[in-house]
């Protein structure tokens, strides 16, 4: 690909936002708003006495790879004013009051003189990108002005760009990472293949992530989540799309034993929350505080953001949602705690942890309610099986700690 086509794509993409911002999409609306006054917000509140360090998360899964490196570098250098920026509104919108850090804007659309604008106002001396994000000006223009930038849990398959015979220019952008930490030994190969020469294998920082979490102690009082349980089985179904759902309806309808369900919906919708209130005859959480007797319902709706990865520690099993079609989300903030996990059987090849756990029989991809009937009830019954799963996921998770301090190490080198 050359820079011109490169640069055609981006516009292009920039205009058809701004297009369905106007027809009421509303991410579209909230990517375009977020994005009007950066140059402002950037201008009023960067130091010019501190020196700045520069986080890029696309998203909010992300910002979950990025927050023990970010975490850790607040510890270890507190002088530092720390920009992070998102590109994609299910990042900022949720994360936007993180008290981590001092600034919080999006990544404005990648140009030349947006790279250049944004690099000249920041000055950061060191900056960090997550897993996916490659924006050639920005990186170009940082290298240029001989600024460092850092790529962390990254991950490559040998079907991306970089790997073709036409994507020069996305093997150029990697020629402008100071250094790549890789989160798998093929990743790396396949770097190597390219005679990529600062990279090295340190694995995936939401591993340290999930264990933060495991020790966390959440600031919600979950006292009335504890009453809902009722000492019953709890299964969790989190980041569920509507495929999901109707697997797991039929699942309901068959599956006759005591079970107490949570669902949290990936995409809170009131319309869509309300039909499935009324369908089930559920309780939401923002009514579960003034519910004198929650033990007497059976699901529980999640009608709000932030709360998920602390709910899993009051289940027994998980159903992760996306893998039927959109991608899996986040089966680590489940295997942390331990529970046997279950998700489609479609889109969930590039993850390399439910590679893992497919693999420990700790984890199962579902075809359909049939299979996770089988699967589900086997668990149920047996004791001593669910117990040796949940022995293994968690030695799992315990293993694959440790991505963070190897970054840090190396960050020593450019402070």
């Amino acid at each position: 690909m050359q820079v011109w086509l490169y640069n055609l794509v981006t516009r292009c993409y920039f205009w058809c936002i701004q297009i369905a911002a106007i027809f009421g999409n509303k991410k579209a609306q909230l990517w375009k708003k977020g994005r009007k006054d950066i140059w402002g917000t950037l201008q009023s509140k960067i130091s010019k006495h501190k020196q700045k360090v520069w986080f890029h998360c696309a998203s909010l899964g992300e910002f979950e790879q990025a927050r023990p490196v970010l975490e850790k570098f607040r510890e270890k250098y507190p002088d530092f004013q720390i920009v992070l920026t998102f590109y994609s509104p299910s990042g900022y919108e949720v994360r936007k009051n993180y008290d981590k850090a001092d600034l919080i804007t999006y990544l404005p659309t990648d140009t030349p003189d947006n790279a250049l604008n944004f690099l000249s106002i920041v000055q950061p001396k060191l900056i960090f990108w997550t897993k996916y994000e490659f924006w050639y000006h920005f990186l170009h223009t940082a290298k240029q002005k001989n600024i460092p930038v850092v790529l962390f849990s990254a991950i490559f398959r040998k079907e991306q760009l970089f790997f073709k015979p036409y994507g020069s220019l996305h093997r150029k952008m990697l020629a402008c990472f100071a250094h790549i930490f890789v989160q798998n030994e093929n990743s790396l190969q396949l770097l190597q293949g390219l005679h990529i020469p600062f990279v090295s294998l340190a694995g995936d920082t939401r591993f340290d992530r999930v264990a933060q979490i495991l020790q966390e102690k959440h600031e919600t009082n979950f006292s009335k989540v504890t009453q809902f349980k009722n000492n019953t089985p709890l299964l969790i179904v989190g980041s569920a799309w509507q495929e999901d759902l109707a697997v797991i309806e039929k699942f309901l309808q068959r599956f006759q034993k005591p079970l107490k369900i949570i669902v949290a919906p990936h995409e809170i919708h009131e319309n869509e929350i309300r039909n499935l209130q009324k369908k089930y005859n559920a309780l939401l959480y923002t009514e579960l505080a003034e519910e004198n007797s929650p033990q007497k319902y059976k699901l529980l709706i999640i009608n709000t953001i932030g709360i998920l990865s602390a709910l899993y520690r009051y289940a027994d099993f998980a159903f992760v949602g996306g893998a039927y079609k959109q991608g899996l989300h986040n089966i680590l903030e489940p295997a942390t705690f331990g529970l046997p996990i279950f998700f489609g059987n479609k889109a969930f090849q590039k993850f390399q942890e439910a590679q893992d756990l497919l693999a420990l029989q700790t984890a199962w991809s579902i075809a359909d309610e049939n299979e996770l009937l089988v699967k589900f009830e086997k668990l149920y019954q047996d004791k001593l099986f669910y117990q040796q799963c949940k022995k293994a996921t968690q030695n799992y998770v315990q293993k694959n700690i440790g991505a963070t301090e190897k970054i840090m190490q190396l960050v020593e080198k450019w402070i």
